[in-house]
């Protein structure tokens, strides 16, 4: 028996050999780089020290909050609010008047913190329980806090709480958007916001369309508006690609040049387009759009607090449509900030826009290296 013993043990050593051999040539393998990953990494390398070269950001500096730098009295009302004072978002909203863009976006700023936290907000209502500033801080909050409470994941990983939870309050916030509606009458914003409400509560296009003519009634032409508009006709929540497309186009070509509703053609495709490759980036349609939102972003207002958007989306399809040294110029004006589409898609974001925009700071780059 013991030599049997010693027989088979024998004969085990080099299969016990062969195996160790083969386990180590399979680790070596998993993880070590090869060759194409050794390429890959030093193309990336290569190309975000081009970006450096030309002052742009690292992934660890950009901000991942705002699609731009806010202006100073807007980040000062942000810092005030949070620390629970409320005066510096009143003045800043009611020195904004009549200007609705504007007005909008800050009363959207404002409402993150109110939803995380509406002790400064119910002290402005206390001191003031008729204002309609505060009115419409506190719908546009109660918007975000449904949606907060939603979530950001797809329906099906949803749970029935949240959707009740959302629903419930998606149907306060129409209450408060008619109430800062009815304070002032003139303002689009309370609108703007039930827009958002109408995707959660799933509101028939023809309600949609009566929401629609009080928004353009008052303005015709705001970009907010028609941006959350957009998602509404969008197949994705309650329309198509086609009526999609239709409500873009049309916005478009109605609007006056500086208004950077040329935006929405290429917000239509992005959210529609699931393929491959860059085809459908280079039809004469797409040529077409990108040239009459650069035009569009010529004409702006320098300080339109949504033109940075569009920059955004310019720099992308310019990437795509094989103009790195157009996409390169709106990469610059944006550096720093990408809280945008179409970087906002993506989980990590900042890792995302760097990327693309490193790739075309490197084909710049080797095109000047070309020329010389």
């Amino acid at each position: 028996m013991t030599v049997l013993l010693w027989i088979l043990a024998a004969l085990a050593v080099p299969t016990l050999i062969f195996v160790v051999w083969l386990a180590g040539v399979f680790l070596k393998e998993f993880f070590s780089p090869s060759p194409d990953a050794d390429a890959d990494a030093a193309e990336a390398t290569a190309a975000a020290e081009a970006a450096e070269k030309l002052g742009l950001l690292p992934v660890e500096r950009q901000d991942t909050e705002y699609a731009a730098e806010l202006p100073a009295d807007w980040a000062a009302a942000l810092a005030a609010v949070r620390a629970g004072d409320w005066q510096p978002a009143a003045e800043l909203l009611r020195s904004l008047g009549r200007d609705w863009e504007r007005r909008s976006a800050v009363a959207y700023l404002l409402a993150e913190p109110a939803a995380e936290d509406d002790a400064w907000l119910l002290e402005w209502e206390a001191a003031r329980p008729e204002d309609p500033d505060a009115a419409v801080v506190r719908a546009r909050s109660t918007v975000h806090l449904a949606w907060d409470i939603r979530g950001g994941k797809r329906a099906e990983y949803t749970t029935q709480e949240q959707f009740e939870g959302f629903h419930r309050t998606l149907r306060s916030a129409r209450e408060e958007v008619r109430r800062a509606a009815a304070l002032n009458p003139d303002d689009p914003t309370p609108y703007v916001a039930e827009i958002w409400v109408a995707l959660g509560l799933g509101y028939p296009n023809a309600e949609m369309d009566k929401l629609w003519a009080e928004i353009t009634t008052r303005a015709p032409h705001h970009y907010e508006a028609h941006f959350s508009a957009l998602q509404y006709w969008c197949a994705k929540w309650r329309g198509s690609e086609r009526l999609a497309f239709e409500f873009a186009e049309r916005a478009a070509a109605e609007a006056p040049r500086g208004s950077l509703l040329t935006a929405l053609p290429l917000i239509a495709h992005f959210e529609h387009d699931e393929s491959e490759d860059t085809e459908a980036d280079n039809t004469p349609a797409m040529l077409a759009r990108v040239e009459a939102a650069l035009a569009d972003a010529a004409a702006a207002d320098p300080a339109h607090p949504r033109l940075p958007e569009l920059r955004h989306l310019l720099a992308f399809y310019l990437h795509l449509q094989n103009r790195p040294e157009a996409a390169l110029e709106q990469f610059k004006l944006v550096d720093g900030h990408v809280n945008a589409l179409p970087w906002r898609y993506r989980g990590n974001v900042a890792a995302y826009y760097c990327q693309v925009r490193n790739t075309v700071a490197q084909a710049v780059a080797q095109a000047v290296t070309e020329q010389v």
